[in-house]
């Protein structure tokens, strides 16, 4: 029997409170409890990164991260990185600008991978960019325009 226990924590700058059991998954709270479906169903087993959020601006696979796991903590999802009036992040911008999105399923994963990069460092190798998107799976692009992509991201937030 699972008993419901209520967990506050941040969610895109705004504090959440929602009941859930202990075996709900965080994409699973974030998507059907809070409404957010920027933040994809993918695999459901780790495997493709498309669930990819951010706990406290590191990536982590929502399917894989149990909900009671961020109580407290900073979640980031896909809407949380525009800015107000809409504007963009400057990572979203450089995949819309490079081609680096094509039926965007994955995109979402990609963009707060790259985000969590460029958070704890602003100018990556090329290999430090494969390291940090290798969980990551894109089935549209190729991989060259998401790399154009990510590298386009760190000049312009070099540029800030």
């Amino acid at each position: 029997m699972n008993s419901l226990e209520t967990i506050s924590f941040f969610l895109n700058g705004h504090r959440q409170s929602v009941i859930i059991a202990p075996s709900d998954s965080l994409n699973y709270v974030i998507r059907e409890r809070l409404g957010l479906t920027g933040t994809k169903r993918g695999c459901e087993t780790g495997g493709c990164g498309s669930c990819t959020v951010l706990v406290d601006d590191c990536p982590v696979y929502s399917c894989m991260t149990y909900a009671m796991q961020v109580r407290g903590r900073k979640v980031t999802t896909i809407e949380g990185l525009q800015g107000a009036g809409g504007k963009l992040d400057p990572v979203q911008k450089s995949f819309m600008e490079n081609g680096g999105l094509q039926c965007g399923y994955c995109t979402p994963g990609f963009i707060l991978a790259t985000k969590g990069l460029l958070l704890k460092n602003s100018n990556p190798s090329n290999a430090e960019i494969r390291d940090a998107l290798v969980g990551n799976l894109c089935r549209c692009t190729g991989y060259t325009k998401i790399f154009e992509s990510v590298k386009d991201a760190a000049r312009k937030l070099a540029e800030k």
